[in-house]
């Protein structure tokens, strides 16, 4: 008789670990790390607040022409707020960006407790035509900007004019046409731009040239042919020029003092 020993079902152990256990260590993983956290922003706090780091020393750098020291901690620092780690260096930037004369600054901080602030202030090239009231001049950037005319040495600044956001135009105009009529012995005293588009410049002679309409190619091209034909005409009546109208095909006309006259441009090139 053959007897079978009875088979045990084994049972494979297993490792996993019960769900309330993981969800036990999961919540004790989190609450200690928000109570390192915690911990870690106080202490940052407490020292970011401690008086060693509340700024003690403002250094300022660049040419300062036309602002002192004095003068721009004085327009500036009501605005600051902060020490070395709180302070917001946008809003820092741009209250010193509002003191009179400064075009732009550039902020750092230097540890533990200094703040560096470079400025560039504007450099005037022009006057800009604006409300009565308003000091209005224009950078060497062509940007308009607002400050006391009285504190520019230079009483001869041209006078620009044009439609807003034009200023950088008119400047590159006036470098452009300034060479010009300087071989002429004459000084750009005002440019203005109209609406429609014409150029318009007054002379140190007390002459205006009415420029006209057109690219600056085509502008440069009718005040050329001007410069280089009109002494000849001056030359011939010798009379002064008043003023002249370069809104022609082939020519341009002028007002002496004291005569009118129609002049080719064609027929008063210079004899090579």
């Amino acid at each position: 008789m053959l007897l079978r020993q009875p088979v045990t079902p084994s049972v494979a152990p297993t490792s996993a670990t019960p769900v309330d256990v993981r969800l036990m260590n999961a919540i004790a993983v989190v609450v200690f790390t928000l109570a390192l956290a915690a911990l870690l922003a106080r202490g940052v706090m407490w020292a970011a607040n401690r008086p060693q780091f509340q700024f003690g020393d403002i250094r300022l750098e660049g040419d300062l022409q036309r602002n002192s020291v004095t003068t721009v901690r004085a327009n500036a620092m009501p605005h600051l707020a902060g020490n070395f780690f709180t302070m917001d260096l946008g809003r820092t930037r741009a209250a010193f960006e509002q003191v009179p004369w400064v075009r732009h600054a550039v902020v750092r901080r230097v540890w533990p407790n200094q703040l560096v602030v470079a400025l560039e202030e504007h450099q005037p090239v022009a006057l800009w035509e604006g409300d009565e009231n308003s000091d209005k001049m224009v950078n060497s950037h062509g940007e308009v900007f607002e400050a006391n005319v009285g504190d520019v040495e230079d009483d001869s600044l041209p006078q620009f004019g044009g439609p807003d956001g034009t200023s950088a135009q008119v400047l590159e105009m006036y470098r452009r046409l300034q060479p010009m009529f300087a071989s002429m012995d004459a000084e750009v005293t005002a440019l203005r731009l109209s609406g429609r588009g014409s150029w318009k410049v007054d002379l140190d002679n007390g002459a205006t040239v009415e420029l006209g309409r057109g690219t600056q190619e085509e502008v440069m091209e009718r005040t050329a042919r001007f410069v280089r034909t009109v002494p000849q005409v001056l030359q011939k009546f010798h009379a002064p020029l008043e003023s002249a109208d370069l809104r022609h095909a082939e020519g341009y006309a002028v007002k002496l003092k004291g005569l009118s006259v129609a002049a080719d441009a064609k027929q008063s090139q210079p004899a090579h």
